[in-house]
């Protein structure tokens, strides 16, 4: 930590540039790293940041063809990483989530018999788009984990699990809606793998619905990545606002794991 905060000292003592840093982050981060941008905007040797959310492969798509970006923060750590193969640029961990299940209201589920549930014929099951959205990618991995426990289990998860979300022609919710809430009171899905703190949201915005805890045996974590995409100092400023003990509080508040917070805080 006494290094990140060197490294903080250095690039604040360069003049600050009116011009906005822009960001682009996954979706899940949204809420946590505007948050993060409003507190960097507001220290000593902060800016303004433009935010671009959205699923990490589509906006890793995005950049690759030229669209502007300073720093990426990506659901995973191999969309940053294959644009640092690039461009010649290291990616950091920052933060870390894990996959959980929503399920509507009155849907009888717990951890227990989630897999189950899943593989009800009756159960619709909803996750997000492979390759485009990390989402969708984590739960390819609890579907492989769980051929484990279930022969057959696995290509029967993939074959039926409904692609609602993270796609490039995916719907979208009304504005102000919370995505997941939406997909569960348009009668999409009745059990969605999504990240914890997604989770967390979508129960904030519909209480009735139900957040379950992924058995340890089919349990996924997700490890995101930070890439600086530009040489000016105040994206440095801001990639490293975001790896201080500061920004990781504000993660860490959203249901992040932030292994930047220092040991006692976490």
């Amino acid at each position: 930590m006494k290094r990140l905060a060197l490294l903080l000292a250095l690039v604040a003592a360069t003049p600050a540039s009116a011009e906005p840093v822009r960001l682009a982050a996954a979706g899940s981060l949204r809420a946590a790293l505007s948050e993060v941008a409003t507190a960097f905007a507001a220290s000593p040797g902060g800016g303004p940041v433009t935010t671009s959310f959205g699923p990490s492969g589509l906006l890793r798509q995005r950049i690759a063809a030229g669209e502007p970006a300073e720093v990426f923060a990506s659901a995973n750590m191999e969309h940053p990483e294959a644009l640092g193969r690039e461009r010649g640029r290291p990616t950091v961990l920052f933060a870390r989530n894990r996959l959980c299940a929503i399920a509507r209201s009155g849907l009888a589920v717990t951890s227990e018999t989630l897999l189950d549930r899943m593989l009800d014929p009756a159960v619709k099951l909803g996750i997000s788009t492979p390759r485009a959205d990390p989402s969708g990618d984590y739960a390819f991995a609890l579907f492989a984990r769980a051929e484990g426990l279930r022969p057959g289990a696995r290509a029967a998860l993939e074959a039926r699990a409904l692609q609602l979300s993270g796609g490039p022609n995916s719907p979208t919710p009304p504005p102000g809606r919370d995505s997941y809430a939406w997909q569960f009171e348009r009668g999409a899905a009745d059990i969605y793998l999504a990240y914890c703190t997604n989770a967390l949201l979508a129960r904030a915005a519909d209480p009735s619905l139900q957040q379950i805890a992924v058995p340890a045996a089919l349990s996924v974590a997700a490890d995101y990545g930070l890439i600086l995409l530009s040489d000016r100092p105040e994206a440095a400023r801001f990639a490293l606002f975001i790896l201080s003990p500061a920004g990781q509080a504000v993660l860490a508040r959203h249901g992040f794991d932030a292994p930047g917070l220092p040991q006692g805080t976490r």
